[in-house]
């Protein structure tokens, strides 16, 4: 006699398992913004260089900084020095200018009177001022105490800040921070979700060893019967 087979009810998730399961898989979207990087970052010239929209001053402002470091921390070369031998050529290249120009019919150098207008000066150190007046004010909120797990934070910024700057020359340190800005946005905005991906998934394993650290050792330290004390107490 042909058995009939017996019929699977579908397995209804509970709002538990749903929880769990929500818990256990990572959250990609971490750190993706609702707009994109291009925005977040000013969406302006600075974005354009930060992002290599503008591929040939990117490229430029690398070089630059590159052949900077190499002279000051490689080649030991001394600011003052490099001043004025930046000076020396131009006078020189002026003087070469001024004489062979008669000689070869073309007119002589005409050095502009005013390099940076008196406007734009204005509007950059008043640009300066509202962003060094806006730090101050955050710095103060923060050491006020405010908001304890940023004080702490910036606590532990700064003394990784102090460690590095013990083992690296200023012109280095400025150098890698330079170039991280250069190339972290770039990457990011190419390979984001992986990123999301991979911080979500460090995220939830540090969550896991936490978790394993509180069970297996802070709940084992033994505390004295602060009840009975208290009652004691009073």
């Amino acid at each position: 006699m042909a058995t009939t087979p017996r019929a699977t009810v579908p397995h209804v998730r509970s709002d538990s398992e749903s929880d769990d399961e929500g818990r256990r898989a990572p959250n990609v979207s971490v750190f993706r913004r609702q707009r994109p990087v291009h925005r977040f970052l000013g969406g302006r010239k600075v974005a354009d260089v930060l992002l290599w929209r503008d591929r040939n001053l990117s490229a430029g402002m690398l070089a630059g900084a590159t052949a900077v470091w190499f002279l000051f921390d490689v080649a030991e070369y001394n600011f003052v020095t490099l001043l004025c031998h930046a000076a020396l050529l131009g006078m020189l290249l002026l003087f070469l200018w001024s004489v062979t120009a008669p000689l070869l019919g073309r007119a002589p150098p005409r050095v502009p009177e005013v390099i940076v207008s008196e406007h734009a000066f204005r509007e950059a150190a008043m640009a300066v001022h509202r962003k060094l007046e806006r730090s101050v004010a955050v710095l103060y909120d923060i050491a006020c105490g405010k908001d304890l797990k940023k004080f702490l934070s910036v606590i532990g910024s700064l003394w990784v800040v102090a460690v590095i700057g013990d083992n690296c020359s200023f012109t280095t340190l400025v150098y890698v921070g330079f170039l991280c800005a250069l190339t972290l946005p770039a990457l990011y905005e190419r390979y984001g979700t992986e990123v999301d991906h991979l911080v979500a998934k460090g995220g939830e394993d540090l969550q896991k060893f936490y978790r394993k650290v509180d069970a297996n050792v802070l709940d084992k330290i033994p505390r004295g019967p602060v009840k009975s004390k208290r009652a004691h107490f009073h």
